[in-house]
């Protein structure tokens, strides 16, 4: 399990490098440029539509995951009933969604643009359903194309709308929604005759019995995701309602949350890869000890260097990226970076027990994660704004990592590796250091990056938080 771990992981990780940097640092960035205030307004209603995600996946993705791995013969019995239900739970969501929007008192202009942004999460959420049972029939190279098909798609139309005099037409923020919803809607078209194909046979109708099913089964998966939503998306509302200058500071925020968002996909990755094999390995009473070990290897390693550089040139990355609101943004942007390192252990921990079915307690993290949160967020916005809101995403997600490792060592009984511990501590302190060194005496930016990351992967290996051997003893498939 470990080598197809590290094969997919590789594939995934070089695929959606090719593509996704060209839509975080080409399209993305060019849009937030081109309208920088009108961007926090973007910023905010995204994640508006986002909180409501629950009533559109009610859980259904996770759970399907975890049961398509575990019995891939299920395909076949739930797809039919499952795609109806997100079709009932789609009517839910809009109904939702639109309705707290005029209470809420958005103008005319922020609700029409509220609208495709909700459609688009319909969309996503239906991709990730069909992404699910792709990977929990462990068809791990076909989801790791379509992992970045939307992207791949959305370069196209906006590349097209930004730089081509095609349509004759000005550009404008919501025609950067527009091309969203196209390509979003175009890979569900693609993945959903793929998903469709493997099923084998499928018939659309309303069965009350099995809504129910799903329902009872879901419903915990379906707390959990809507609970962390709230955590990881009040920060941009919070700010753009509670501020006079609310749009400004939800724009600034959205310049740091970028970059911290785009590095957290690697995570996302990570999970969606993850989940299906440790819900097969507890199925068939497998260890997990080797692979969780792997994994956390290989994501918070990584995750450490960038939060160490991130934090220690905050002001030249922001400098570099945009052209507005660069103070500020760049001290958002440190203390956001930081929160990066600790979702880089959720990403794995969560996985694990979400996989081993430990809903329950996850449930409780997540609730004391999004009162924590608000809390600290009514508390900090009026006198520190946007770096208010930072500091409380760090302080939410420090604790809930801690939480998930205390929970996962009980549940697995896992043994300390205090040789590992101690090389990952001495690692940390090697590359704080590093960080004030090249900031001293390395005077060019790209430079003091190059330097940065070979020196730190090349301290990795020496103090073996990373071990090559035992990779290489996994890739020719020899134990070890």
């Amino acid at each position: 399990m470990q080598r197809k771990f590290i094969t997919n992981l590789a594939l995934l990780l070089v695929l959606n490098f090719l593509i996704k940097p060209f839509w975080i640092f080409g399209i993305d960035l060019e849009v937030h440029n081109l309208f920088v205030e009108s961007y926090g307004t973007y910023f905010a209603l995204f994640g508006f539509s986002m909180l409501f995600n629950i009533c559109l996946d009610f859980g259904i993705t996770t759970f399907n995951s975890r049961n398509i791995a575990q019995n891939h013969q299920q395909l076949t019995k739930y797809f039919s009933g499952i795609v109806v239900f997100k079709l009932l739970l789609a009517m839910l969501y809009f109904l939702i969604s639109m309705g707290v929007g005029l209470l809420v008192g958005f103008n005319a202009e922020e609700f029409y643009m509220l609208f495709f942004l909700s459609i688009n999460q319909f969309l996503i959420s239906f991709i990730q359903y069909l992404r699910s049972n792709v990977a929990g029939l462990q068809l791990f190279t076909l989801d790791s194309l379509l992992s970045v098909l939307d992207k791949f798609l959305m370069i196209i139309f906006c590349s097209i709308l930004l730089w081509s005099n095609l349509f004759k037409i000005k550009f404008e923020l919501i025609h950067f929604v527009y091309a969203q919803t196209a390509a979003y809607g175009l890979t569900v078209f693609i993945v959903f005759l793929i998903v469709a194909a493997k099923s084998g046979q499928y018939r659309f109708n309303i069965n009350k019995s099995f809504l129910l099913l799903i329902l009872k089964q879901t419903y915990p998966y379906a707390l959990l995701v809507l609970m962390m939503t709230f955590y990881y998306r009040l920060d941009g509302i919070m700010l753009k309602q509670m501020l006079p200058d609310g749009e400004l500071q939800a724009s600034i925020y959205a310049q740091a949350y970028r970059l911290m968002d785009a590095s957290t996909q690697v995570g996302v990755l990570f999970a969606a890869l993850l989940l299906p094999m440790f819900a097969n390995m507890i199925k068939n009473n497998k260890k997990v000890d080797e692979l969780v070990r792997l994994s956390f290897s290989l994501l918070f390693v990584p995750a450490l260097v960038i939060a160490f550089f991130s934090y220690s040139f905050s002001q030249e990355i922001m400098a570099i990226l945009y052209h507005a609101n660069i103070a500020a943004a760049a001290s958002v942007f440190k203390i956001l970076m930081l929160c990066f390192a600790a979702i880089g252990i959720t990403y794995i921990l969560g996985t694990l027990l979400t996989a081993n079915g430990s809903l329950k307690v996850l449930n409780m993290m997540a609730l004391s994660g999004m009162i924590l949160n608000f809390v600290l967020n009514i508390i900090l916005i009026p006198t520190f704004k946007a770096e208010g809101s930072a500091y409380a995403s760090l302080a939410t997600q420090v604790l809930i990592v801690l939480a998930q490792i205390l929970v996962a060592y009980r549940v697995f009984k896992f043994n300390i590796n205090w040789k590992f511990l101690a090389s990952l501590g001495v690692y940390i302190i090697a590359i704080y250091m590093l960080t004030l060194g090249v900031k001293i005496y390395v005077s060019e930016f790209y430079l003091q990056f190059i330097l940065f990351i070979l020196v730190s992967a090349i301290l990795a290996v020496l103090l073996r938080v990373i071990n090559l051997k035992k990779m290489y003893h996994i890739l020719i498939n020899r134990e070890f």
